[in-house]
């Protein structure tokens, strides 16, 4: 008895917050619904899965049942978890090395049950040295039942891990040998392509990162990923979530580590992804998270531009040459050497005229000149002085007839 109310005390040490209104255990991998209130991902998808339509804590019929990682708690409760002693955690949400070792290699397991290995792999370094040492191992068995699992969850669930892992040394590599050469009655990237078509937000953001982990690590997969049926589609729709700027970076990011070959780019060109960069340029914040979007953006299109058909694309959009124009100096140096690069590639390399003329209307020879001015690449200052020479050839309606590509210093006017 006395036992019991050891155990009790011990459980209510766990801060109500970090507690799952569903469950009350200690939440692994907190979740929000619409109407703002946080639960534990398994215990409201089974809530959900059961036919509900309302939020358990406050019974609101839901607009959407659409679930969004509540990063900054699980960041809290990673934090509480690493400081305080792990006896002091609910009984079912810390698991020891021994537990952690036969989950993984048990064979068959669930959702649930690998649920707790991410919560021992987040608990401590040492849970997590613990088990990269036995990485090797461990990635193997969890490749195998990924590239034959046909239940999502528990596909995200193993993305999730590793994507914890894969940063730890000599993990990677590793993970990307076994995922290209998986085999048997499945594989890895087709389980990938289910996961960023079916999975959460959290699941599609992990298995772009993957992707292109893959796709650095070995140069050789950029094919096999991109001949993968559905498998670009659904990275490239993973871009188009406005809402989330973590999502859309991932998957540009991954889809930049593909694109080394003209078929990859005309595949991305014929999905629309000019026209899905030109929207994402034209958006009017400028804050942290999304000058990382237009960083990539850009990157993105200058990989584009390195075809004759992205640049035939490029100019044919409405909007891009436009806006790129308009980011220049606004965003990075970085994000404003790739908008330099594209606005060559199309106005210099292609001669296009009618991108010309939208860069003159909107004063891109101002623009192109203060880059110039400023503190870039001795190769962007040198399409900066091509630019001008295209861009001076007809400047009927520019301020800036008299300058040369020599210019060193702009009078204001």
């Amino acid at each position: 008895m006395a036992r019991e109310k050891r155990r009790q005390e011990l459980y209510v040490t766990v801060p109500s917050l970090f507690r799952c209104p569903i469950s009350m255990d200690l939440m692994n991998s907190p979740v929000s619904l619409c109407t703002g209130v946080t639960y534990d991902r398994s215990s409201i998808e089974k809530w959900l899965a059961l036919g509900h339509n309302t939020c358990p804590a406050t019974m609101q019929t839901l607009l959407s049942t659409h679930t969004t990682p509540n990063l900054t708690l699980r960041r809290l409760i990673q934090l509480w978890l690493s400081h305080a002693d792990v006896t002091q955690a609910s009984p079912t949400s810390c698991i020891s090395k021994q537990q952690a070792a036969e989950i993984v290699f048990a064979g068959e397991f669930d959702a649930d049950s690998l649920e707790k290995v991410i919560g021992f792999v987040t608990a401590s370094k040492e849970n997590l040295n613990f088990f990269v040492a036995h990485s090797n191992a461990a990635v193997s068995k969890l490749v195998e039942v990924l590239a034959n699992s046909d239940e999502i969850r528990i596909c995200e669930v193993i993305v999730e891990i590793l994507d914890l892992i894969s940063p730890e040394n000599g993990v990677a590599e590793r993970l990307a040998d076994l995922v290209l050469n998986s085999g048997g009655d499945g594989d890895c990237l087709s389980s990938l392509a289910m996961v960023l078509q079916k999975g959460n937000t959290e699941s599609k953001v992990k298995s772009a990162k993957i992707l292109e982990m893959i796709a650095v690590i070995k140069p050789e997969s950029h094919r096999k990923i991109a001949e993968k049926p559905g498998l670009l589609y659904e990275l490239y729709i993973l871009s188009t979530v406005e809402i989330d700027t973590s999502a859309v970076e991932a998957s540009l990011s991954a889809l930049i580590a593909i694109s080394t070959t003209r078929l990859v780019k005309k595949e991305l060109i014929r999905f629309g992804t000019v026209r899905t960069i030109g929207e994402i340029l034209s958006g009017s914040d400028y804050s942290a998270p999304v000058r990382g979007v237009v960083e990539k953006a850009l990157a993105m299109l200058e990989t584009i531009a390195t075809c004759t058909e992205g640049r035939g694309a490029i100019c044919e959009d409405g909007k891009c040459v436009v806006e790129i124009v308009k980011r220049l100096m606004k965003c990075s140096g970085v994000a404003t050497e790739h908008g330099i690069t594209v606005l060559w590639s199309v106005c210099c390399l292609a001669r296009d005229r009618v991108a010309q003329e939208k860069v003159r209307l909107v004063n891109g020879l101002t623009k192109v000149l203060l880059v110039m001015q400023s503190d870039c690449s001795a190769n962007a200052k040198q399409m900066c002085g091509e630019l001008v020479k295209v861009l001076g050839a007809k400047n009927s309606k520019s301020n800036l007839a008299p300058y040369q590509t020599r210019t060193t210093h702009i009078t204001p006017y």
